[in-house]
């Protein structure tokens, strides 16, 4: 993400293991500038959990199911759904619900 959102921060409402690849994550903005869809996809992001554990991820698309996302609703509610894996590529996730989200350097 560039450097326009370093004050951007998700939280993670629902995460669950993808049915090809990755965790899919809900995520919900909770602060900062909203980023453009673009820019999140292959974006790498650091995962905080509420007790301290950090994950290195790589957004690596969108999850569909109720449709393509779009700017204007991004925009407008703050939630997007994104595949993720970890930034090596190797194991999957273990991101959960009440993480959160922030761009990584």
């Amino acid at each position: 993400m560039p450097n326009r959102t370093q004050g951007t921060a998700f939280r993670v409402i629902d995460a669950m293991d993808g049915p090809h690849r990755g965790r899919i994550l809900r995520l919900r903005l909770r602060g900062g500038t909203t980023p453009s869809l673009r820019s999140l996809k292959g974006a790498s992001v650091l995962a905080r959990s509420p007790s301290g554990e950090e994950e290195r991820l790589r957004i690596v698309g969108f999850f569909l199911p109720g449709g393509k996302p779009s700017e204007a609703r991004f925009g407008r509610t703050g939630r997007v759904d994104v595949v993720v894996e970890t930034e090596n590529g190797s194991g999957v996730p273990q991101v959960s619900t009440l993480w959160e989200v922030t761009p990584s350097s």
